[in-house]
């Protein structure tokens, strides 16, 4: 374990982690930021991203080493004063824990479901227009935790390694694969061209009960979702023509979008795995 004390503020070591909220806004190029030490340990037991360096407060250091110690030694953990790592972040970080990582290389929906297994079960989450980093954390997580393949989403949606989608996802974001990249429609034909049958959440006079949904053989199910309020664009709903909707009480017409989508790929799940 490569530790770094610093006690002086203004060291150029702590640059990265600067106004982490102002820089969360404004992005950092090609890395991004992790917070806590569930995001840490996502990271480092996914594989697919590794930390550049950490920052972790002294007063929380002995509870978070025997995480650290599985860093390699090449990664600097920079120790410092709780009261140094508030001013340099720009607010109370509780969670005394924060780390970078670099991006990888993106991929487009096509490039993205080549890597996955052909004819074999499946199941693909897309979301059109999820701004809010909460929705989108939430939809990772839920992905995972219903055996979703990957996640594809518009260019319009939030950044799934925004800080704060990763800490909502519980590090999920840092596992799945994703794609970010533009039009829904345009996933959808990447979609039907690696043989998955694309469903769309919509409140559409022509949507079918979801529970009377059984996925076709084999299962290779896109799940469609769009965001709260105006739903899916009309150009999606055209391109897809399976529509499905969740029976609920008469007085609520619609649920959060992430719950919406856990529901759905929990039918998903079960009809593939319990049938």
């Amino acid at each position: 374990m490569n530790l770094v004390p610093i006690s002086a503020l203004e060291d150029a070591r702590l640059d990265v982690y600067r106004m982490v909220r102002d820089r969360d806004m404004a992005g950092r190029a090609n890395a991004f930021m992790v917070e806590g030490l569930v995001a840490l340990e996502a990271m480092i037991d996914h594989g697919r991203y590794h930390p550049s360096s950490v920052l972790v407060a002294d007063r929380r250091l002995e509870g978070v080493r025997s995480v650290l110690e599985r860093l390699p030694d090449t990664v600097p953990v920079y120790v410092v004063p709780y009261d140094v790592m508030v001013q340099v972040v720009g607010f109370k970080i509780h969670r005394g824990l924060l780390a970078t990582g670099q991006r990888a290389a993106p991929l487009d929906a096509a490039a993205l479901l080549s890597q996955l297994p052909k004819d074999e079960p499946a199941t693909v989450l897309v979301l059109e227009g999820l701004t809010d980093a909460d929705n989108v954390g939430a939809s990772f997580r839920n992905a995972a935790a219903f055996g979703a393949a990957a996640v594809l989403m518009d260019k319009s949606c939030c950044d799934p390694l925004y800080r704060k989608a990763i800490r909502v996802s519980v590090g999920h974001a840092l596992g799945l694969p994703f794609a970010r990249h533009g039009t829904t429609v345009q996933t959808l034909e990447a979609l039907k061209a690696a043989n998955f049958t694309p469903v769309a959440l919509a409140l559409s006079p022509t949507a079918k009960p979801l529970h009377d949904f059984k996925p076709p053989k084999p299962a290779r199910v896109a799940l469609i979702v769009g965001t709260e309020g105006s739903g899916l664009t009309p150009q999606t709903l055209q391109a897809c023509p399976q529509h499905l909707i969740i029976p609920m009480a008469e007085r609520v017409d619609s649920l959060n979008v992430a719950t919406s989508a856990a529901i759905a790929l929990h039918h998903l799940w079960t009809q593939t795995h319990l049938s």
